[in-house]
């Protein structure tokens, strides 16, 4: 059961549309520990007025449609309910939702980019909200980009509605500018047999908490969830991920890996897995791994696999943070390597091994560079 006194099946069942049934957080709660409140600018307690601004651009693919639709939009909020007070102050929040469609048995020729820019005001105050759904049809596939950028303080509920037999591939990049504070929630909702890969670069911003989760309504559902973090002095980059397993014979793997350097430079990663007593068959992994490159950066790892039946396929998890490793490092400057040389190609290989799998050359370009220029510093 982790570290939680109580079980994550329990742990998670809050879940309301409306922000008064969240109480403030206080730092002294399970899911926000970890997080330093003072630095959310007023995310968590309704003190962020709604007068920032980040400007949604999409980049679709010829045979995606792409709607800006009010909050009464049926399809939007269809998939979730908010389960913490930032979600659900996003929720009451944003004034326009992005649509993204991709009809069924379609699919793209190309990925649908969207940008989402942070654009604070002229004395920089205030918050921004929003929403985006992305809902891809029976037998469709589709690649979707979400790029964040610029400087804002920002809250948002993202929706990943796969239908039956349908795949769905999601890069989420958060290149944000140093000053910037980013609150999201991923819910993707998986039917039968529907398939769901993201990947998640976390790289900018002040502090960034993320809360992928995945649900299933149906048999066959396949999630594969992995993520590259990079933390510098200052930073606090925070992952939640949630797999909620109802439905018998369904998929997950999740892997994440982090590479910290610099004072206070602070990374967070909690992976919550739950099986519960109708899914059967259920076939699941999550691993976490940070590289810890300097003293005074930290790392909290946090696995929780929770099984209420048993008969499963295959459960387990796992965590480590750690230094470089020496022998490593030695064997290459044994053959003639400097040593700056030998540690940037560890820490590459490292990052690297996860990196691959983006499967769009320009997306993964971009994403070694930035690692590079990282570890120039």
């Amino acid at each position: 059961m982790g570290l939680n006194e109580k079980p994550l099946s329990t742990l998670h069942e809050k879940a309301s549309y409306d922000l008064g049934d969240f109480e403030v957080p206080t730092g002294r709660e399970e899911a926000w520990r970890f997080t330093p409140l003072s630095r959310l600018k007023g995310l968590h307690n309704g003190k962020a007025e709604a007068v920032g601004h980040v400007r949604v651009d999409v980049d679709a693919a010829p045979e995606v449609t792409v709607e800006t639709v009010g909050r009464d939009d049926a399809r939007v909020g269809k998939s979730f309910m908010p389960s913490d007070r930032v979600s659900a102050q996003a929720w009451n929040s944003f004034e326009k939702a992005t649509v993204i469609t991709v009809p069924r048995e379609a699919v793209t020729s190309r990925p649908t980019v969207l940008t989402l820019t942070g654009e604070p005001g002229g004395d920089g105050a205030g918050a921004a909200y929003g929403h985006i759904v992305v809902k891809v049809e029976p037998l469709a596939e589709a690649v979707i980009v979400l790029d964040h950028k610029g400087s804002a303080v920002y809250a948002d509920n993202i929706e990943f509605v796969v239908g039956d037999g349908a795949n769905l591939k999601i890069v989420s990049l958060q290149d944000w500018a140093d000053d910037a504070v980013h609150v999201s929630h991923h819910h993707a909702q998986l039917a039968k047999d529907a398939t769901f890969r993201s990947f998640v670069v976390t790289l900018g911003g002040d502090l960034v908490r993320l809360s992928p989760t995945v649900t299933y309504t149906a048999p066959g559902g396949d999630a594969d969830m992995s993520g590259v973090y990079f933390v510098d002095a200052g930073q606090h980059l925070e992952h939640r991920l949630l797999v909620d397993h109802s439905q018998p014979n369904c998929k997950s793997n999740v892997d994440y890996r982090g590479a910290l350097q610099g004072e206070e430079a602070h990374a967070v990663w909690i992976g919550d897995v739950i099986i519960r007593v109708e899914a059967e068959g259920t076939d699941t992994y999550e691993l976490n791994r940070n590289l810890i490159l300097t003293d005074g950066a930290r790392a909290d790892s946090v696995p929780n696999l929770e099984i209420l039946t048993g008969e499963v396929a295959g459960a387990g998890h796992a965590s480590a943070s750690g230094r470089l490793d020496d022998e490593h490092i030695f064997y290459l400057q044994a053959r003639g390597i400097p040593f700056d040389e030998a540690r940037r190609l560890v820490i590459r290989g490292f990052l690297g091994q996860l990196i691959e799998k983006i499967q769009i050359d320009e997306i993964r370009e971009r994403v070694l560079s930035a690692v590079e220029a990282e570890l120039a510093r």
